[in-house]
């Protein structure tokens, strides 16, 4: 029996990709940092899965959670999805916030890629699946320090998958990078001003959604895939000339503000 392995995944993007997974026909280890949320989600996936608790900052537990998997059959598949979204200007978030982003968002996808990859490569090969951001492409204003961790994840995700072909060691990595998605984590900053460029876009996306696209890169050939993409060749315009990208920033956390305030005042 093929086995996956999906952090964050006690509630939304992790919990879609958990059931994408199961319904897939793997066998699914559902871990979060609140294990009642991981228990309640594999509950609702069904047989398939089963529940750990990990928090992805632990080296050591990521590695444990990867041998827990391997009892239940051979690991095929890993994602890094767990991350957590502060907002504000860099300056005005506090340490605690800070290494809590750094630790979660990239040390953690870093965490699971390691681990993953050793057993991988002793079981024939693999696929992981890295969540990072369309913060990842671009300056995103009030998101500097979680565009920054998100930044590294690209960044890791497309040296790993070379590392891995120079050393011909049969892992795929493959990488997601969404605008803001309807879930939990983007609603708890819904009050926050300097939140404002999560919601330049038209809307939020669904989890489901994203879930779904997510599922078609990671058994797919491209690297990288943005969603929506048309977002992807918008921010890589900005990446290109950055002085003139930043000086039209304004004008996106204006837009971004009128969404959240309209979201807001809708109930979200």
């Amino acid at each position: 029996m093929d086995v996956a392995v999906v952090t964050g995944a006690g509630r939304g993007l992790g919990r879609a990709l958990a059931t994408r997974l199961a319904e897939r026909g793997l066998s699914v280890l559902v871990t979060d940092i609140d294990l009642d949320s991981a228990e309640r989600a594999a509950a609702e996936i069904g047989e398939r899965a089963r529940a750990a608790a990990l928090d992805v900052r632990d080296r050591a537990a990521c590695r444990q959670v990867a041998e827990q998997a391997e009892r239940l059959g051979r690991l095929a598949v890993w994602v890094n999805n767990a991350g957590v979204l502060r907002t504000g200007r860099a300056w005005d978030q506090s340490d605690d916030e800070i290494d809590l982003m750094m630790g979660a968002n990239l040390a953690g996808v870093i965490n699971g890629s390691r681990a993953a990859v050793a057993r991988m490569r002793a079981n024939g090969g693999g696929r992981i699946l890295n969540i990072a951001s369309l913060s990842s492409l671009g300056p995103s204003p009030g998101l500097a320090v979680y565009g920054a961790t998100k930044h590294g994840v690209l960044a890791f995700s497309l040296s790993l998958q070379a590392e891995l072909v120079d050393a011909d060691v049969p892992i795929d990595i493959r990488s997601v990078c969404p605008h803001a998605i309807e879930t939990d984590m983007v609603r708890e900053r819904a009050d926050d001003p300097e939140a404002a460029i999560i919601w330049s876009g038209t809307d939020l996306l669904g989890a489901e959604e994203v879930a779904d696209r997510a599922m078609s890169a990671l058994y797919g050939k491209r690297l990288v895939t943005v969603i929506p993409a048309h977002m992807g060749v918008l921010m890589r315009a900005v990446d290109a000339a950055p002085r003139l990208g930043v000086r039209t920033l304004p004008l996106f956390r204006w837009l971004g503000e009128r969404n959240r305030r309209r979201w807001v005042g809708a109930g979200g």
